[in-house]
C-alpha cells in the first residue's frame, strides 16, 4: 500500500511521518511525502528530532505533491492549509483522510519551547501512524479504511486534550 502524507511545504510534518511510517513498517508498505508549495529543504530541526529518535533521514527532501512517482493508495493531509487546497488529480481514488497537528516550525520563544514544539508534532505523528499500522490495511474497504482513520485522528485529539477517549 503506498501511503502520501501532504502538507503545504512539506518540510517538518509531512517529512516526520514520511519517515516514521517508513521506519515502522519495514517494506510491506511505503509513504512517500508532497506538498503544494513545497519549501525546497527540510527543516534542521525536523532532521535533527528523528535523528535523534534513531530514524533515518538519508533520501527525505521537500518536493511537490506534483512531482511524485507513485499513485497513493492513501492521502493524509497532515496541515490544514494542504486540506482545504484542491488536492491534484492524480490522487483518483486514493483514500483521503486530515491528521491536521501544529506546525512546530512556527513556533517562537525559548530553545525550551520550540524543542517541546518539534517533540509534540513528531510524537502526535508517530501515535497515529503506530495505531495506523496496527489495522489490516490491505483488509479494509475504502469506506472502512476512511472511517478507521479518521477515528485514530479524532481519538489521538481527545488523548492529546487529556480527555476519556
Amino acid at each position: 500500500m503506498n501511503i502520501l502524507f501532504l502538507c503545504t511545504g512539506n518540510a517538518c510534518r509531512s517529512i516526520y511521518a514520511e519517515a516514521v511510517f517508513n521506519h515502522l513498517t519495514g517494506t510491506r508498505h511505503r509513504a512517500w511525502s508532497g506538498g503544494s508549495h513545497p519549501a525546497g529543504e527540510v527543516d534542521p530541526l525536523t532532521l535533527r528530532w528523528l535523528e535523534k529518535e534513531g530514524i533515518p533521514t538519508r533520501g527525505l527532501a521537500s518536493k511537490s505533491w506534483e512531482n511524485l512517482d507513485v499513485t497513493p493508495d492513501v492521502a493524509i493531509t497532515v496541515c490544514d492549509n494542504a486540506a482545504g487546497e484542491a488536492c491534484p488529480l492524480f490522487l483518483g481514488k486514493a483514500v483521503r483522510v486530515h491528521w491536521g497537528v501544529p506546525d512546530p516550525s512556527q513556533t517562537k520563544g525559548s530553545e525550551a519551547a520550540i524543542e517541546a514544539a518539534y517533540a509534540s508534532t513528531f510524537h502526535a505523528l508517530r501515535a497515529r501512524i503506530t495505531a495506523m499500522l496496527t489495522l489490516p490495511l490491505d483488509d479494509l474497504s475504502p469506506d472502512d479504511l476512511t472511517d478507521a482513520l479518521t477515528e485514530i485522528h479524532r481519538r489521538a485529539i481527545e488523548e492529546e486534550k487529556g480527555e476519556t477517549p
